[in-house]
């Protein structure tokens, strides 16, 4: 009798990592889908709901109750601790960075803007970074039990270094995940225990936006999906296959922004010509408009309002939103013919083209492409408006995904 007990506290307690990811992406608002999902007795899913309550990293409604339209027993809801605890989540980029606090569902508890250039030591700016963190922590009062960088690089695995910060005045290889973690404790920030500082993730800012797109936005439910994005400088992409990053041997692949669109455009920083990189972020959109950048906001917000406010009617506007459509679809279709996915999701200014004129996007991604032709995919914008930072936080919540009770201290 003993035994069976023991066995059935055992398969329960490997049960709170999958059944805390089910809660957290969506996926199991009831206790009776999550027994489902987790393929276990009702009896072992009541009790693995309990032990992630007591936690305080789900809620457990008392009243069970039937969603509208269903028929069956009626079952208790499930969700995230709105009050529980958080992870900060740290993003750098050409113009600045961004700090928040982040918790379980993606749910944006505080965010806090930082400056508006970038020092060339990223010692310097990580530590500014996290120091904003740490000041949100203060005010808010909530525990933190780890932290996530996205930064505009390729981040090499398992180094954690920034391989090439192209739009950065950082040298190529910093150490950007020791020097997150070492800013991490010199500003006091605790991990999930509480007795040690908290260490830091960091990756790269689209394939974090992809991972988050995937979980908690556009991209749920895809099982090969893409996403292409521009943010404040330059061109990214990342792949998701089965709810996993595809990031190759080393952490490097998906390079999207060096697919060459224009043989005879501008030079890249990579040293060819016409690459989406330059070809198809916020300043060839300024370019391609005939507007000067001014040095008020970043080029992403410039370009932001400039659609927002002067699209369709100032045709400037129209046609620069025209060529960078053309061009991006052109980029678009030679990912849909090498990856066949299943969806595409845009993000950053490239959302702001997708629903300004998708049906225009979607005819040359369809032209261009064999899979495109034969029967469509879907190219949406992004629903997630920082999900750069809210990957960042996914990077941060993991070992708890994966093991609660232990990244709890038991």
């Amino acid at each position: 009798m003993t035994q069976t007990r023991t066995t059935k506290l055992e398969r329960g307690r490997t049960s709170l990592g999958p059944a805390l990811e089910l809660v957290h992406t969506g996926r199991a608002p009831t206790r009776a889908v999550l027994t489902a999902e987790l393929g276990v007795t009702r009896a072992t899913a009541g009790a693995v709901a309990a032990e992630l309550e007591t936690l305080g990293l789900i809620t457990v409604d008392s009243r069970p109750g039937a969603a509208s339209g269903t028929q069956g027993r009626p079952s208790h809801r499930l969700a995230v601790n709105e009050d529980g605890p958080v992870v900060l989540a740290a993003q750098v980029h050409a113009d600045g960075f961004r700090a928040a606090l982040v918790g379980l569902g993606g749910h944006i508890v505080a965010t806090a803007p930082g400056c508006g250039t970038v020092a060339a030591d990223p010692a310097h700016v990580l530590g500014e970074v996290v120091a904003a963190g740490a000041q949100l922590l203060r005010g808010t009062g909530r525990r933190c039990v780890g932290a996530g960088l996205a930064v505009p690089s390729s981040v090499a695995e398992p180094e954690g270094r920034a391989l090439n910060p192209l739009h950065l005045a950082w040298e190529a290889g910093a150490p950007v995940r020791e020097l997150f973690t070492r800013s991490l404790a010199e500003a006091g920030v605790p991990g999930p225990s509480g007795d040690a500082p908290a260490v830091g993730f960091a990756a790269n800012d689209l394939n974090l936006a992809a991972l988050a797109e995937h979980r908690h936005g556009a991209g749920r439910g895809a099982q090969h999906l893409l996403v292409v994005g521009t943010g404040h400088r330059g061109v990214g992409g990342a792949l998701v296959l089965d709810g996993r990053l595809h990031t190759g041997s080393s952490g490097l692949a998906m390079e999207v922004g060096h697919l060459t669109v224009d043989p005879g455009g501008r030079p890249c920083h990579c040293g060819s010509r016409g690459c989406l990189d330059v070809e198809a972020d916020p300043l060839a959109f300024l370019e391609a408009a005939g507007r000067e950048p001014g040095p008020e906001i970043s080029l992403l917000d410039q370009a932001r309002e400039m659609i927002r406010t002067e699209y369709p009617g100032d045709p400037a506007v129209r046609s620069a939103v025209g060529t960078l459509i053309d061009r991006l679809g052109l980029g678009l279709a030679g990912l849909v013919n090498i990856l066949n996915p299943d969806r595409v999701v845009l993000a950053g200014l490239h959302r702001l083209l997708a629903e300004a004129d998708g049906d225009r996007l979607r005819a040359v991604v369809a032209d261009r492409s064999l899979w495109g032709r034969s029967g469509g995919v879907p190219v949406l914008p992004s629903s997630l408006e920082f999900n750069s930072l809210v990957g960042a936080a996914e990077l941060a919540w993991q070992p708890m995904l994966d093991d609660p009770l232990g990244t709890l201290g038991g």
